[in-house]
């Protein structure tokens, strides 16, 4: 399974104006794990995939890259994030490998070179018609002691009228975002378990550890992520693209 991603779409919709858009194309991915074992061609194929759907925007929800990644294919894999295509660019959140390897910052300015934003505890308008915040991701403070901000620190200043898009690595306190009036949430992490019967495990520490989830105003996709973390396998799911329509009906 692991060789076959799958695209998987949701067609949501945000009882909101956005300014002149009525629809908005989102493409999320999460848990690429680039590195030892996921090399440049499957990110070759991945982008082309998501070049494929069109997308308004772009968003890699984390783990982007497993614990390190070899010098030799830095330029290689740089090049090919530079082919991502999207009206409203590329972002991405750190996840907690990039921690676990001691390279956040590098991921940070290696991301940034490569034309992809990377949001650490920031919000971020985009074309006056919707805000994107990125969150630091939970594990940071065990790896740099430094505590990530709460999100009412972070969304402070942002227009609660216009639809409001999280990034956060790991589907963790969710009453964050509910309280925080944010619209939809996109993460990872969780690999859906990966092999069979981790999922057990998984669904009881997360609220929701793989595919939608609506609590009133609140909406949460959690992908299984692209890539693996380990052995190059998956056993009772499929890595997968996220493919999202979001329309805004205010």
């Amino acid at each position: 399974n692991a060789s076959h991603p799958k695209i998987n779409h949701y067609d949501l919709s945000i009882a909101k104006q956005a300014g002149p858009l009525k629809q908005l194309h989102v493409v999320m991915v999460s848990d690429i794990h680039l590195g030892t074992i996921v090399h440049n061609d499957q990110l070759t194929k991945l982008v082309n995939q998501v070049n494929g759907l069109k997308p308004d925007l772009i968003l890699f929800a984390g783990d982007v890259f497993d614990e390190d990644i070899e010098s030799k294919n830095k330029q290689q894999i740089s090049d090919t994030f530079r082919m991502l295509r999207a009206s409203y660019g590329a972002f991405a959140v750190l996840g907690n490998h990039e921690y676990i390897g001691g390279n956040a910052d590098e991921a940070i300015k290696y991301l940034g070179e490569a034309g992809v934003k990377v949001l650490r505890d920031t919000s971020q308008e985009i074309a006056g018609s919707f805000y994107l915040i990125g969150r630091d991701d939970l594990s940071g403070a065990r790896f740099n002691g430094t505590k990530r901000q709460d999100l009412a620190t972070i969304m402070q200043g942002v227009n609660h009228s216009l639809p409001i898009l999280l990034m956060d690595h790991q589907p963790s306190h969710l009453e964050e975002p509910v309280e925080q009036g944010v619209d939809l949430q996109v993460s990872g992490h969780t690999h859906n378990g990966q092999m069979f019967p981790i999922q057990f495990i998984t669904q009881r520490i997360f609220e929701q550890d793989w595919g939608l989830l609506r609590k009133g105003d609140f909406q949460l996709i959690v992908s299984s992520g692209y890539g693996t973390w380990g052995p190059p396998i998956r056993i009772g799911n499929n890595p997968e693209i996220v493919d999202i329509t979001i329309t805004f009906n205010p």
